[in-house]
């Protein structure tokens, strides 16, 4: 997620570190002005989700990024999958309360930024932070992808130009939907944990997947599927001869993943983390992503909250960006 240097004239200059510089000097130029006439005003959720033309961009985007990074949705009518990744990113948008604007371009009716952000193919999805366009991800990609795109995407925003998001109004927007109940999972649930008890990991395993094909934010059902699909994983591994296997091998990704799923179940959870974190670190491509993604798992089996997947989130970024 490197920084390139954006202006309606033109789209890319490669010089990240002076650009970065000086769209950090002038985020804090916007936002000190801001709060010299009183500061910005709390929005409601509905307004964290907004529709950008090419008329509007400068306002609605490069001006805006100079106090929250704004998350570019490309996308048009005919695309199947942009119709799966868009209510997606809004319905994150609202969540994450304020720490990410989404701006939806149509590709069809703002064809000029769809050149200069040399879009292959939609959806597309780049963000604005300071001014600086960052490339984030093309197509439809997993939710638990998404989440830790945004969560480094915010990162970078904080710790490299100070942005801090903008104040939201719960209570403004009268229109906004409510939070869709629960539902009775009680008895999915303890379906889920009467077949981790019997051993039948494969059903736990469809128990919880039930659960979230209704509700896929269902947070005892992420972390129960995340910790089941663990144990699937080691259960017929030999802990002797994986661990061998890593340590005489230790450019094999497939080596190393292995390690560190018997890192977590034996309790060695900051040995797992650095063991992924230093896998992606010298590995690319394909072989670099799957690190990344077991990692991504591995945070969902201890819970975004703990201070350790906090420290290996960071990890990560930096030796991503």
């Amino acid at each position: 997620m490197q920084p390139r240097n954006m202006s309606m004239s033109g789209v890319v200059d490669l010089a990240a570190v002076k650009a970065a510089g000086e769209a950090k000097a002038k985020a804090e130029q916007v936002r000190a002005e801001a709060a010299r006439q009183g500061g910005s005003a709390a929005v409601s959720p509905s307004a964290l989700v907004i529709d950008v033309d090419e008329a509007g961009f400068e306002r609605d985007v490069l001006q805006r990024s100079a106090e929250v990074p704004v998350v570019l949705d490309f996308w048009a009518e005919w695309c199947e999958p942009c119709k799966q990744l868009g209510p997606l990113l809004e319905r994150l948008a609202v969540e994450y309360n304020g720490r990410f604007l989404l701006a939806k371009i149509d590709v069809d009716a703002n064809q000029m930024l769809m050149q200069q952000f040399g879009i292959q193919g939609i959806p597309a999805v780049f963000a604005v932070v300071a001014g600086q366009a960052l490339p984030l991800f093309q197509g439809a990609v997993p939710e638990a992808q998404i989440r830790e795109t945004l969560d480094q995407l915010i990162q970078v925003g904080e710790e490299r130009f100070g942005l801090t998001g903008i104040a939201v109004d719960a209570d403004a927007d009268a229109s906004a939907p409510a939070a869709r109940p629960a539902g009775p999972y009680d008895a999915l649930l303890e379906a889920a944990m009467s077949a981790l008890d019997a051993g039948d990991l494969a059903g736990a395993v469809q128990a919880y997947k039930n659960v979230l094909a209704d509700d896929p934010a269902h947070p005892e059902a992420k972390l129960g599927l995340a910790q089941a699909e663990l144990l699937t994983r080691v259960q017929d591994l030999d802990p002797g001869a994986v661990r061998r296997n890593a340590a005489d091998h230790p450019a094999d990704v497939t080596a190393q993943i292995a390690a560190a799923d018997l890192d977590l179940v034996g309790g060695h959870v900051q040995d797992a983390f650095g063991r992924l974190v230093e896998t992606v670190r010298r590995t690319a491509g394909e072989d670099r992503n799957a690190a990344r993604l077991r990692l991504l798992e591995l945070f969902e089996v201890i819970g975004s909250d703990d201070p350790r997947v906090t420290a290996a989130r960071q990890a990560l970024a930096r030796v991503l960006f």
